[in-house]
């Protein structure tokens, strides 16, 4: 039986990872939850777990239209906050800390007709305040760890999944509405967030430290997402690629409305070779499956 303690309650990814682990390993997980909102956290002892999984953080930023002063909190939450957690994970004996950063340490993802394939090679180069503030939470973390204090850091591409957040409930609500959609020929590293729970699962079971990139067995191409959300929400929508024009002229105008072009149809991969932990046995649902799990059409 494996305690693990997740510090940052009601997040997207810790309670789904709890309900996955209650379901699919009901005798071998044992998982309490603790809020950070308020200084209490401090006073509670980690004692007797054997890992701690952070989640807690802040994400989504507008990097555009941000004070100083809430870059700041930015840093203060996604940074010291993460590191002074493992600090107090490590000097209470825990032996796994579980941090959550981002492929967003990487920056931004290549624009309309460029590749941006991320390999073990690939230096961090974080584009904002945002992914700078997990890179320096990435870097923290890792340096506290010793034979007996296992770090595992997983920077996943963008997750998804019933009740995610960001862009996908973007991407389904015109997948839904929209009559036609561009053909651009884009790649994506996604993750379904069932693979990465089970990911997770596998993860803490081990006991290991180390990076990690925790991917779907397949890249994603926009228009087909849009196409399968289409399709499971029984919408007929028309993938064309006489649309790709206005999307490539779009791409050219500076400011906001290329930067949503860029997220769009953007390109940003990891090297599949990079993602065989545990020899991928992590990823239990095809993308196919993952659509209609998302949009509610099976249990």
């Amino acid at each position: 039986m494996k305690k693990v303690l997740i510090t940052g309650a009601n997040s997207y990814i810790g309670t789904s990872f709890e309900a996955w682990a209650k379901e699919k390993y009901p005798e071998e997980f044992e998982i309490d939850t603790i809020d950070m909102v308020d200084g209490s956290w401090r006073e509670t002892s980690f004692a007797g777990y054997d890992a701690v999984f952070h989640v807690a953080g802040i994400a989504h930023a507008d990097v555009g239209h941000v004070s100083e002063e809430r870059k700041a909190f930015y840093y203060k939450i996604n940074r010291d906050l993460a590191i002074e957690t493992a600090q107090k994970a490590k000097r209470d004996g825990v032996k796994q800390f579980v941090f959550m950063s981002s492929m967003i340490v990487y920056g931004e993802s290549a624009g309309l007709g460029k590749r941006k394939v991320v390999t073990r090679n690939t230096k961090p180069h974080p584009a904002n305040f945002y992914g700078d503030s997990k890179w320096q939470a990435d870097k923290g973390v890792r340096k506290l760890a010793d034979d007996s204090f296992h770090v595992a850091v997983l920077r996943p591409p963008m997750i998804y999944g019933k009740g995610s957040k960001g862009n996908y409930p973007l991407l389904a609500k015109m997948a839904r509405k929209l009559p036609v959609f561009p053909d651009i020929q884009n790649e994506r590293s996604m993750l379904y967030i069932g693979n990465l729970c089970e990911f997770l699962c596998l993860l803490m079971k081990s006991g290991d430290g180390g990076i990690y990139f925790p991917q779907n067995a397949e890249y994603v191409r926009t228009s087909e997402m849009v196409r399968l959300i289409a399709k499971t929400a029984g919408h007929r929508i028309w993938i064309t690629r006489l649309l790709n024009p206005a999307v490539w002229v779009a791409g050219k105008i500076s400011g906001k409305v290329s930067g949503m072009v860029n997220k769009a149809f953007g390109n940003m991969t990891y090297d599949m070779t990079m993602s065989q932990a545990f020899e991928g046995k992590y990823r239990c649902v095809s993308l196919v499956r993952s659509i209609h799990l998302t949009e509610g059409k099976v249990k």
